[in-house]
């Protein structure tokens, strides 16, 4: 299987941000659920909180866009972000009701449902997920050659179980992925796992030529950044769920034309990711964020067909005992008619 070479870009760095949460400016009141105002009465705002993934980056463009463009508050939501980062685990944040809505990828819904977390999907910002396993330029033209060479990844990292098994790669060597590319860089026979719109970046400021596999086109297809919320909260404020939803669309439908305006924003939570990184970010994306079925449903559809696949790709390397109906894991009932 070919990898997928990287293209040069412009200089940056990535890092973390000092700022974890963010909030509308012009919320007036709170309340149960979004409420008609008035013409003389401010309108009524509900408090929301949603945990991100991470730190303010690209792959969140959409849900800042929202919240600078005012589109949360037109729809009702006194909106804060929360930001993610390490330690932080948005699933146990939304279960415990100290935000309404996460984000998180496909797998780790499946698996939180697995372990009594009833977490549902309500929209993908992702059709194809951006993880993916680099290496040296030129190093390998197929994954199975990774055997007989050291891989680093985090511990129990789902998809990395997988393509194990498909691809038969019990000849790789597993150390521990850290954060740090040092260890990578210092051998060019080593491979590491990454985001595909982080990484690469980093090491084009090192001037190391990589190249990637992107696990989605390895065979282990998975939505990414997927916004949740319980089952409890989705039953109880369907309205809330349906304002967040659409506003949230509309945020990514903003961004695809005005990344640079949002980027600006979000650097301003998270500066010492710069401004040349976000732009890598923001184009590695794109077809990742608005091809596949977003060119037609539009962003943040769900397939049967995906989560399905998942599903079965988990059950078989023993992530999951067994399958569950998908209407209980997933919906686009919120979803903008397109």
């Amino acid at each position: 299987m070919l990898a997928l070479a990287i293209s040069l870009a412009a200089c940056g760095n990535g890092g973390n941000a000092n700022t974890t949460a963010d909030t509308g400016n012009n919320a007036q009141t709170t309340g149960n659920a979004p409420a008609a105002a008035s013409s003389s009465e401010p309108k009524e705002l509900t408090k929301v909180t949603q945990v991100t993934n991470w730190f303010a980056e690209p792959e969140h463009g959409g849900q800042y866009a929202a919240l600078a463009k005012g589109f949360y508050e037109e729809a009702g939501l006194d909106m804060t972000i929360q930001s993610g980062g390490p330690g932080v685990s948005s699933t146990q944040i939304v279960a415990g009701g100290k935000a309404e809505f996460g984000m998180g990828q496909a797998d780790e819904i499946l698996l939180a449902r697995k372990n009594g977390i009833p977490l549902v999907a309500i929209a993908a910002t992702f059709q194809k997920n951006p993880q993916g396993i680099m290496f040296h330029k030129g190093r390998f033209k197929d994954i199975s050659e990774l055997n007989g060479n050291k891989v680093y990844v985090g511990s129990g990292v789902v998809y990395w179980e997988y393509l194990k098994k498909a691809y038969k790669l019990d000849g790789v060597t597993e150390l521990k992925y850290t954060g740090s590319l040092a260890n990578f860089v210092a051998d060019p026979d080593a491979a590491t796992q990454i985001y595909v719109t982080s990484e690469p970046f980093s090491m084009q400021q090192e001037g190391v030529e990589v190249e990637y596999f992107l696990n989605y086109d390895l065979g282990y297809k998975q939505y990414g950044n997927i916004l949740y919320t319980t089952e409890d909260y989705m039953k109880e404020h369907p309205d809330v769920v349906k304002a967040y939803v659409q506003a949230s669309i509309k945020g990514w439908d903003y961004y695809k034309d005005n990344s640079e305006e949002i980027n600006k924003v979000m650097q301003e939570k998270n500066p010492d990711l710069k401004l040349e990184a976000m732009a890598y970010g923001t184009k590695a994306q794109e077809q990742l964020v608005y091809g596949g079925d977003a060119e037609t449903h539009g962003v943040g559809y769900m397939s049967e067909e995906i989560w399905s696949g998942l599903q079965q790709q988990m059950i078989d390397i023993g992530m999951l005992e067994e399958a569950e109906p998908l209407e209980k894991v997933f919906t686009n009932e919120f979803l903008p008619a397109q």
